[in-house]
């Protein structure tokens, strides 16, 4: 339980009237004419002389006690602490020509990988405004094929990053597909090797095999492990025959190709890192994926917050009346003034 509290504190500040109040009180009404006050001099004291303050002194301190009601005096109980700690983030996403299958299904239509990894990443992150998302944590988005490329820094901006998400294409120029698996994971590394957060951690995935490139994905595994960061990687599809969109006769119909998912070189850059792999063979799967990983990877939360309070302002306002009511009988009783 905590200390007294006021819920509106303002209101003290009607205490200062209570000299004032006792000033009035004791102003006297009228007066009686004597011819001489010789004989009322040495007449003896009384205890209602000497009491003759009490109710103007009672209405001043039902002042200040009514002016402490008003204030909402209440204490705190059912406390927690609070503190938040969010963790940096860096999504890694694969856009080579074979994130082009159409091997993923979304309410029985077929969608490309690339797509499908967007709309869980607008789930991931709570943009689709179905789930709270990660709203401590500084998100930012590496792709790669090729080459890799920075596209979104590290932010709490998420509705931002996931526009920016959303205007990630395919490659589909030939000088531009290839799959850097690890020059995505060595940019990833870079972007967050220097950011102060306690936990640091990469999301990367892919549908293919390390074909290109000028760092290898072991090596960007070791230089995430270097500077303590943990990758979980996400392998998406499987090896084997996969549809393809392709143009004929002038309408686009599905043709199949191989395909070739290369999961043990993403489990040993789990390992390196102290991170974990994950498989995802279809939409349903992998949104499981990064509900999991969105499990392992939470923000250090510990409230400091008052959940409940004790109301304690009737007790002020009942004696507040009560000493309005008793000055009140003692001036009309005991302690009338005459005339």
């Amino acid at each position: 339980m905590s200390g007294l509290e006021f819920r509106d504190p303002v209101f003290l500040l009607l205490a200062l009237f209570a000299p004032l109040v006792y000033l009035l009180a004791r102003r006297q009404p009228s007066v009686v004419r004597y011819s001489s006050l010789s004989l009322l001099a040495s007449a003896p004291g009384s205890w209602r002389v000497a009491l003759l303050p009490t109710p103007a002194v009672l209405l001043a301190l039902a002042t200040a006690v009514l002016a402490i009601a008003l204030a909402g005096p209440r204490t705190g109980d059912a406390t927690t602490q609070v503190h938040r700690e969010g963790i940096a983030l860096m999504l890694v996403v694969d856009r080579s020509g074979s994130m082009n299958a159409r091997d993923f299904v979304e309410k029985d239509r077929s969608i490309d990988r690339l797509a499908a990894v967007k709309q869980v990443l607008h789930r991931f992150l709570g943009t689709d405004g179905r789930r709270p998302g990660r709203p401590d944590d500084l998100v930012g988005l590496v792709t790669f094929a090729r080459f890799a490329d920075s596209v979104a820094p590290l932010t709490l901006d998420h509705a931002n990053l996931v526009s920016i998400l959303d205007d990630v294409a395919i490659a589909s120029e030939p000088g531009e597909d290839g799959t850097a698996v690890g020059e995505g994971l060595a940019l990833a590394v870079e972007r967050l090797r220097r950011h102060p957060a306690k936990s640091r951690v990469v999301v990367l995935l892919t549908d293919g095999v390390s074909n290109t490139g000028d760092v290898s994905p072991v090596q960007a595994a070791e230089l995430a492990a270097a500077h303590d960061i943990k990758v979980y990687a996400v392998g998406a599809g499987r090896t084997g025959q996969a549809p393809f969109p392709v143009q004929w006769g002038g309408r686009t119909v599905l043709r199949q190709a191989f395909v070739q998912l290369d999961e043990r070189t993403l489990q040993e850059i789990a390992e390196h890192t102290g991170g974990r792999y994950f498989h995802a063979e279809d939409a349903d799967t992998l949104t499981g994926v990064y509900d999991e990983i969105d499990a392992l990877e939470r923000s250090e939360i510990v409230e400091v917050r008052y959940m409940q309070y004790d109301e304690h302002y009737a007790v002020f306002a009942g004696a507040g009346a009560l000493l309005v009511i008793v000055s009140a009988l003692l001036a009309q009783s005991l302690l009338r003034r005459l005339p």
